[in-house]
């Protein structure tokens, strides 16, 4: 098992307005970016900032959702994409009509850094920042353009640093101040531990119940009825009281064959990489509040790359508190 990156301070870049990000983050669940999305933007901005001559290493990245609009419509029961037809063609005719999935968001993104010289130098801070946030504007961050804030010199829009260099119980301390800061909003974490357990009820009815059969169970309302009481009366009741805000998320990729040697792939995005087909790995994960979380490890999510496995996936440290309280999204 793998654990999250050391690192030494938390960049907080605060009340980000993104316009049309990618809504589909697989090819089986919609309503948020992908967390792989935000792993490569994070990838893309430390190269950034390392060909700036900034002394910065991006370990992990977490994002607290404040508000979000999908762009979709509902249509009784069933919903569907707001699709658009551009840009137009040569000749001015409309282009035809490539279905993709949108949604403004806006989101904080909190990056794990690991920098000597904001250890040494705390002085440098402050203008890393704000380079920083000057190459993350030029970005697309999950497919969408990031718009300038409304009032740009208010508090709440300026990038800051939680210092983390102190022991565990000052770094916790640090944490928990921070937290409120990223108030009204929702993290998402990771909750593999909810698909094991549905897999245990599953089997226990049925033996031949598969992690798949755990997966559907756990992000449908499953009604069941109940025979009559001493009252005589029967009722219809589903599983998602006390559940919890719990979605499916894909949380990486798996290998389908073997590594192919750089360039002897057609139409490859990189002719000197080795390059592998994947599929989507999804598990499940939870919409909680920051004031929830406990630690910064908590809220990051980080690489895990096994190529001998054929495994590369994005893993996040959430664990339960054991007097956890779990509300109704029904």
């Amino acid at each position: 098992m793998s654990a999250c990156p050391q690192f030494d301070h938390l960049l907080v870049l605060p009340r980000l307005r993104v316009q049309n990000a990618n809504a589909v983050s697989s090819p089986l669940t919609h309503g948020f970016p992908s967390v792989t999305a935000f792993q490569g933007l994070m990838w893309a901005l430390q190269r950034k900032a390392r060909t700036n001559g900034l002394d910065l290493a991006f370990e992990a990245v977490g994002t607290v959702c404040h508000d979000h609009q999908e762009q979709a419509v509902k249509n009784g029961f069933e919903k569907v994409f707001c699709l658009t037809r551009n840009p137009s063609g040569k000749d001015g005719s409309a282009a035809a009509i490539v279905e993709e999935g949108r949604i403004h968001l806006d989101l904080s993104l909190m990056f794990a850094i690991r920098s000597k010289r904001w250890k040494w130098e705390p002085q440098t801070r402050d203008a890393d920042i704000v380079a920083v946030a000057g190459l993350l504007a030029g970005m697309r961050i999950a497919g969408g353009t990031l718009l300038p804030p409304a009032q740009p010199g208010r508090l709440r829009y300026r990038p800051w640093v939680i210092d983390l260099t102190g022991n565990e119980d000052d770094q916790q301390a640090e944490f928990r101040k921070a937290r409120m800061r990223l108030l009204p909003g929702f993290a998402l974490v990771s909750r593999e531990d909810r698909l094991e357990a549905r897999l245990a009820e599953l089997q226990a009815e049925h033996a031949s119940a598969t992690r798949l059969d755990a997966w559907l169970s756990l992000f449908r309302i499953n009604w069941r009825y109940q025979p009559a009481g001493n009252d005589g009366k029967g009722e219809w009741l589903n599983d998602r009281k006390g559940q919890g805000w719990i979605v499916p998320i894909p949380v990486g990729y798996g290998a389908l064959g073997d590594v192919h040697e750089p360039g002897s792939v057609a139409n490859a995005r990189d002719a000197s990489t080795p390059f592998r087909f994947v599929e989507s790995l999804y598990s499940i994960g939870e919409w909680i509040s920051p004031h929830r979380l406990q630690s910064p490890q908590q809220l990051l999510w980080y690489s895990d790359s096994q190529p001998d496995d054929g495994l590369y996936r994005c893993r996040n440290d959430y664990r339960a508190a054991a007097d956890e309280q779990l509300y109704d999204f029904d």
